[in-house]
C-alpha cells in the first residue's frame, strides 16, 4: 500500500506540535524513543525524525513528500518549495538584535557593520532590499553570544518571548519576518500521494478551525432574542431552541477564539444569561 512520507523536526518544540497536530487528526504514531522513523497505525503515512536544517533538501530530492517544518527554514534553504497549508503554530519572528547599550535609530546603523546569523539568505535579502551592506559571520548554534566575544556588532536569529536575548543583553531592532509552522509539500510528490495529502490537509483543517473557534450555549429572553441573535455570527446561522420556561430560548451557535471575550460582553449587555462555553474537538464544514 502506498504510503505519503511526512517529515518532521527530530526534537524539539516544533516535534511536540507537530506530534500533537497528527494526533487531533485521528493518526496514531508508533513511536519508540530515538526512532528516525515510524508508521502510522490507521492512516497510510510514514514519519521521518529529521533534522530541521535539512528537511528542505530531503523535500527537494523527493525523499519525503511532505514536512511540517518552520516557515523561515523554507525561507532560508527552500524558497523554491510549496507550502500547502500554514499552521498556526511554533510561531516566531526572524529579527535583528543589538547590544542593549547600543544606540539605535533605523536600519542604516547597520551599514558596514558585523552581524552573526544562521540565516545568511535572509538576511542578506532584507539587507539588500534596505540598500544596506554588512559583514556577515555564519554561525551554526547560538549566536547570541557574538557581541558579547567581540565577533559581531549585532545578530540574527530566532525570537520567541525574547528572554534570550534579555538575558544576553541585547534588544531587538528590526523584525525582517514572522514564521509559523507550515505544512510543505515536494514538487516531486507522486498523484497518488497526493490523493493522501488531500485527505490529511481535510482533517487538519478541521483542527485547526476547531482550535479557532468556541461552542457557547445561552439563554436569551424572548423580547431580547433578536438583538442577541444579531451578535453571533455563527457557522451559517445560530441554533435556537424554546426552553421549558415560557418566554425564554436557547441559543447555540460557534465563535471565533480572538473574537470570544468581546462577544460575550456584548451578549451579557444585552440581556443573555447562563453562557455556556464549550472547546470544539473538530470543525468538518
Amino acid at each position: 500500500m502506498t504510503k505519503i512520507r511526512i517529515a518532521i523536526q527530530k526534537s524539539g518544540r516544533l516535534n511536540e506540535d507537530s506530534l500533537r497536530i497528527l494526533k487531533d487528526c485521528g493518526i496514531s504514531i508508533e513511536n519508540g524513543k530515538d526512532q528516525l522513523k515510524a508508521s502510522a497505525r490507521n492512516f497510510p503515512m510514514e514519519v521521518f525524525y529529521l533534522r530541521n536544517g535539512d528537511i528542505p533538501q530531503y523535500l527537494r530530492d523527493g525523499v519525503v513528500d511532505i514536512a511540517i517544518i518552520g516557515e523561515n527554514v523554507l525561507i532560508e534553504k527552500g524558497a523554491d518549495i510549496l507550502i500547502a497549508e500554514k499552521l498556526g503554530f511554533s510561531k516566531c519572528k526572524v529579527s535583528l538584535a543589538v547590544p542593549k547599550g547600543v544606540d539605535y535609530g533605523s536600519i542604516e546603523d547597520l551599514n558596514g557593520k558585523r552581524i552573526a546569523t544562521s540565516y545568511p539568505n535572509t538576511v542578506n535579502n532584507y539587507l539588500e532590499s534596505k540598500g544596506i551592506k554588512a559583514d556577515l559571520h555564519i554561525i551554526n548554534g547560538s549566536v547570541e553570544i557574538a557581541p558579547n566575544i567581540g565577533l559581531a556588532d549585532a545578530i540574527c536569529d530566532i525570537v520567541s518571548s525574547g528572554s534570550t536575548l534579555f538575558k544576553n543583553n541585547l534588544k531587538e531592532v528590526e523584525v525582517m519576518l514572522k514564521s509559523e509552522a507550515v505544512l510543505a509539500v515536494s514538487p516531486t510528490i507522486s498523484d497518488e500521494r497526493n490523493q493522501i495529502l488531500k485527505k490529511l490537509q481535510f482533517r487538519i483543517q478541521s483542527v485547526l478551525r476547531a482550535r479557532q473557534s468556541k461552542y457557547i450555549l445561552l439563554n436569551a429572553p424572548n423580547e431580547k432574542l433578536n438583538e442577541i441573535l444579531a451578535l453571533l455570527p455563527g457557522m451559517r446561522s445560530p441554533t435556537v431552541l424554546p426552553l421549558a420556561e415560557e418566554g425564554w430560548n436557547s441559543v447555540h451557535t460557534v465563535i471565533q477564539k480572538d473574537k470570544f471575550w468581546t462577544v460575550i460582553d456584548e451578549l451579557k449587555q444585552a440581556g443573555a444569561e447562563g453562557i455556556l462555553v464549550c472547546p470544539i474537538e473538530k470543525m468538518v464544514l
